[in-house]
């Protein structure tokens, strides 16, 4: 019987934080930062627009300063640990920036198995200079095999939730989207749930 792959999204699912929101808290933008990602959520700006003027704002932050930051989030551990045991059948799916996740995706044991947007840097790699592409989450999930099981919580997973065998909305860290909700076979609200469920599956 073929084994079943198993997608996740990052942030507020393997993360217990959003990332771009703590970095931003690190340097003394968060007022900033709050203020896009509200006009996103309030659909007076696109999801393209309002990450890229986040990353803009981040962009003047060293590199290296940013995967620091990013270590430091604490993660849900249990899940992290399902991820190793089955790191062969496992993959990332998430907006965020290879050049600032690399680290992580390493620490996690996932340093090839995941898909994100892609930062063009200088030739030192310590600076950002933009990004060359903002993944496509549709796109990306459709070129799985199924069965796969999608696990996430926010808007922009729905469509990954909806398109999986078995979509799974985690309520763990921030209240699930309803627009996920919608397509979701299942909804668990902690970690130990969650990876009873996936160790089921």
């Amino acid at each position: 019987m073929k084994k079943k792959l198993f997608l996740f999204d990052l942030d507020s699912t393997i993360t217990k934080k959003e990332i771009l929101p703590e970095i931003a808290g690190q340097v003394q933008m968060s007022q900033q930062m709050k203020e896009l990602t509200e006009r996103a959520m309030r659909g007076e700006i696109p999801f393209l627009q309002s990450f890229s003027e986040r990353v803009d704002l981040l962009k003047e932050i060293p590199v290296p300063t940013v995967r620091s930051i990013i270590s430091q989030i604490p993660l849900n551990e249990e899940l992290v640990e399902f991820i190793k045991e089955n790191r062969e059948n496992c993959y990332v799916v998430t907006g965020n920036l290879d050049v600032w996740i690399c680290d992580l995706m390493e620490s996690i044991g996932l340093k090839d198995h995941y898909y994100c947007s892609k930062g063009r840097t200088d030739e030192t790699g310590e600076w950002l200079l933009g990004i060359d592409e903002i993944i496509d989450k549709g796109r990306t999930i459709r070129s799985f095999p199924h069965p796969f099981v999608a696990v996430g919580d926010g808007n922009n997973d729905a469509e990954m939730i909806g398109l999986a065998d078995v979509g799974i909305g985690f309520g763990g860290v921030r209240p699930i989207a309803t627009a996920l909700l919608n397509n979701a076979t299942h909804a668990v609200y902690t970690e130990e749930k969650l990876c009873q469920l996936l160790r089921q599956l």
